[in-house]
């Protein structure tokens, strides 16, 4: 009698995720599904299989498809912020000589920004569709948690460099800067006709814009 074929060995068992990085992921997986579809396209079913969880497990971590996509945009962009603080302080921290001045910083944070927008450049385009045509979907923009967070935390930074008596007070300054860019990223189109100037071009001439902007309350000597 011929002997029964060897059973296949177990899987291995997938090691357990997590609360953190099941969030993460989620986090993830939502930027990606909302850049691919929009939002109204978008669906949290989709959401969790791209995350390799549960609807459930979305729902124990955010209340609705909106909130969640409101984290998809904003958080990434205080991290983001965050970050870019932490390097810019190691950095005037370390004592190197050539280390780079505040007004170095403010232009390698202003080139990172428009980095950031680019690549999450659907995530906003849209927000601002969903601003404008389903109000109820996005809420009220400026209230959102996120976006409040990375202007508190501009503000923050902006006043301990300038002080009380701002000409420009630093949380009008740290938006209108925040406007600058996205705007000129989200128009690049309809403000710059092919020919006009190059990529690289453009890029500089927002950096300088908002610099001399930020420098109405005296030179950048931080960030």
């Amino acid at each position: 009698m011929p002997k029964p074929p060897p059973s296949p060995p177990p899987a291995p068992r997938r090691r357990r995720r997590s609360s953190g990085e099941v969030a993460d992921r989620i986090l993830e997986a939502a930027a990606e599904e909302f850049e691919l579809s929009g939002y109204s396209g978008a669906t949290t079913a989709a959401i969790a299989r791209r995350a390799e969880v549960t609807e459930a497990q979305i729902f124990r971590f955010y209340a609705s498809k909106q909130d969640l996509f409101r984290a998809a945009i904003f958080r990434p962009l205080n991290r983001h912020f965050a970050e870019f603080q932490a390097r810019s302080t190691a950095t005037r921290g370390d004592g190197a000589a050539g280390a780079s001045p505040g007004r170095d910083l403010a232009r390698a944070y202003i080139g990172e920004l428009q980095d950031f927008m680019e690549r999450h450049s659907r995530m906003f385009m849209s927000l601002i569709v969903a601003s404008a045509y389903s109000p109820d979907t996005a809420g009220n923009v400026t209230e959102m948690e996120g976006l409040r967070a990375y202007f508190q935390r501009g503000k923050a930074m902006m006043a301990a460099r300038v002080g009380e008596d701002a000409r420009v007070a630093p949380e009008l300054m740290v938006r209108v800067s925040f406007a600058a860019v996205l705007a000129n990223l989200m128009f690049r189109d309809w403000l710059f006709p092919p020919g006009l100037a190059s990529d690289a071009e453009i890029r500089e001439a927002i950096i300088d814009f908002v610099i001399q902007g930020i420098e109405a309350n005296g030179p950048v000597s931080g960030l």
